[in-house]
């Protein structure tokens, strides 16, 4: 029996070296280099080549590198079989500390300063008027940071696709309600799940149904945005800024419009780091239930695609 390392374009040695100590009697090999692909009955995979998990006839269980699905799950060939994704509770504190410095960048101005100093412009002005905060997607991170800005006193209100009731926060599900959950948001936080029905969810016709003015977080997955409609808003003034750490592609290519447009914050893909030691802990213990036959700890749903 072995595990296969199904992550390409990273440096995988230390990652191996922990799973080896804490498996040592199971062999821990990395792809392309699996000598006995029979042999393979796990597979930790993150952005894998479509198709690749077909060589491994006797797999028994996947364990996807991170929170997101999104990849794993566009793969078309995937075979059925438990799909379980990492769940780290840091990850949800290093979340509600990135998105609460970015609502203080742009309350206390910190965006207009930075242009104004570029333009050596010494203007003072009074802290942006930031008092209801919509965040999109209230599952586990979502959750959180709802309740960590209801907990500030700002007015908020959540919006998933389904049903939630979550104290102090107004909630909205489904798409008839969408309009009316961001309708008064000065700041739209984005962390929903992407799956067919996010995809571009965030269009031009999304941007309509905000007030003038508001800001834009993204925090998710780069395809929930029309890029397009996300620039034509900036520049019709629906949108006066945007602070985006996802992209369609990542890295975001030198020559994409993005870096030159002066009301976008971009941050490399940061607001929420998963700790490696988390991960590790997670995947020998989805391992050890798959080889006993047990249930997967934190099992994806891969109809609703998370």
């Amino acid at each position: 029996m072995s595990i296969a390392i199904i992550i390409p374009d990273r440096n995988l040695d230390d990652l191996k070296q922990r799973l080896s100590s804490a498996l040592p009697n199971t062999s821990i090999e990395i792809w392309p280099d699996i000598k006995h692909p029979e042999k393979v009955e796990f597979a930790i995979v993150w952005k894998q080549p479509k198709g690749v998990l077909a060589e491994f006839k006797n797999l028994k269980a996947i364990q996807n590198f991170g929170a997101g699905v999104d990849a794993i799950l566009s793969d078309t060939t995937l075979p059925q079989l438990p799909i379980a994704r990492i769940v780290d509770a840091s990850l949800t504190k290093t979340m509600v500390q990135y998105l609460d410095g970015v609502i203080s960048y742009y309350l206390l101005r910190f965006d207009t300063f930075n242009l104004q100093k570029q333009s050596k412009l010494w203007k003072p002005k009074s802290p942006r008027r930031i008092k209801h905060i919509t965040v999109l997607g209230i599952g586990e991170l979502g959750k959180a940071a709802a309740e960590h800005f209801a907990s500030l006193g700002y007015s908020v209100t959540g919006w998933s696709r389904t049903q939630k009731l979550i104290d102090g926060v107004e909630c909205f599900y489904g798409e008839a309600q969408l309009s009316e959950a961001v309708a008064f948001a000065d700041v739209v936080i984005c962390l929903l799940p992407l799956t067919p029905l996010t995809t571009k969810l965030l269009d031009e016709s999304f941007f309509q149904y905000l007030k003038a003015g508001s800001i834009l977080v993204n925090v998710a997955r780069g395809d929930i945005v029309d890029e397009d409609a996300l620039l034509k808003a900036l520049d019709n003034n629906t949108l006066q800024a945007a602070c985006l750490d996802v992209f369609s592609q990542e890295p975001l290519p030198p020559t994409h419009p993005f870096w030159q447009h002066p009301d976008i914050l971009i941050t490399p893909h940061v607001s929420a780091v998963t700790d490696i030691n988390a991960v590790v802990d997670q995947i020998c213990e989805n391992y050890e239930r798959s080889q006993k036959g047990y249930v997967l700890s934190h099992l994806v749903d891969v109809k609703r695609g998370y």
